[in-house]
């Protein structure tokens, strides 16, 4: 356990490529236990910044930790361990295509090297089954897959080694609204059950009604505001007006309760 509230810590982070700046003094903490929410316009550096917390990318200035443990300057063995703490949903879901449904959650298991193999397949088969995808579809190929399900198997694999901490990146991307709806379900009953603390890039505005603590906005190179949507929503800059345009009201906290009082037990909310 972290010794503050904050399982995120970013400092004073800019981000360059080149003599193009990304991120300007960028600071925001994401505490234990919550869901923080990203939004920001195209090129505005919401991906680059989720790389940046995932140690695939180093900030031209500034620290990032996470567990306390700063990515930059830590030892190659401490960034491993730090990893297994987390899970990644990466937008599209990125499986292998190459592998199974069971191998492409097997995986990170595997690479542990640490665990027989009946071992592995017990614990990917909970997996499969936490996230709702049937036996019968755990030798079958990405190719053969819907949207609805490489969703699915791919949270499998980010929720494969126990993680206290997951990343999405567009995790409702590409679904439909029912499909979507049901994932976004998903999302909230696994973030409950096992008590994960989440970080997600969306620009999906029922993804954020559904799910989010407090929202982060990007927008010219700087963090503009953090605050929960029903602040969020108010600000006048015009990305934020553009971005909830017609769903101000929806975004007001009794409306935000009521669609997650809605959500929990199953009801369509549009």
């Amino acid at each position: 356990m972290s010794t503050t509230d904050h399982i995120i810590d970013i400092s004073a982070v800019w981000t360059r490529y080149g003599n193009t700046v990304i991120h300007r003094d960028l600071t925001l903490s994401v505490n234990y236990g919550e869901v923080m929410a990203i939004i920001g316009g195209s090129g505005s550096g919401k991906t680059t910044l989720l790389r940046l917390m995932l140690g695939l990318e180093a900030p031209s200035r500034g620290t990032i930790k996470v567990f306390d443990v700063p990515l930059q300057g830590c030892t190659v063995a401490d960034l491993r361990q730090t990893r297994n703490r987390w899970g990644v949903l990466f937008q599209e879901g990125a499986l292998f295509s190459a592998l199974s449904v069971f191998d492409n959650v097997a995986l990170p298991l595997r690479e542990l090297k640490a665990l027989p193999e009946d071992v592995i397949r017990e614990l990917v088969m909970m997996k499969l089954d936490l996230v709702e995808i049937d036996a019968m579809s755990a030798n079958k190929m990405p190719s053969e897959l819907s949207g609805g399900m490489v969703k699915r198997v791919a949270l499998a694999r980010a929720l494969a080694l126990n993680p206290e901490l997951l990343f999405l990146d567009e995790p409702t991307a590409g679904l439909d609204p029912e499909r979507s709806h049901g994932f976004v379900q998903l999302i909230e009953s696994l973030r409950r059950a096992l008590n994960l603390t989440v970080v997600m890039v969306t620009h999906d505005v029922d993804t954020l009604l559904a799910l989010s603590d407090r929202v982060a906005v990007l927008a010219n190179q700087q963090l503009l505001t953090v605050g929960p949507l029903w602040e969020i929503v108010h600000h006048p800059d015009p990305f934020v007006q553009n971005f909830f345009l017609g769903h101000i009201k929806r975004c007001e906290q009794e409306n935000v309760k009521d669609f997650r009082d809605k959500l929990a037990v199953g009801l369509h909310v549009a």
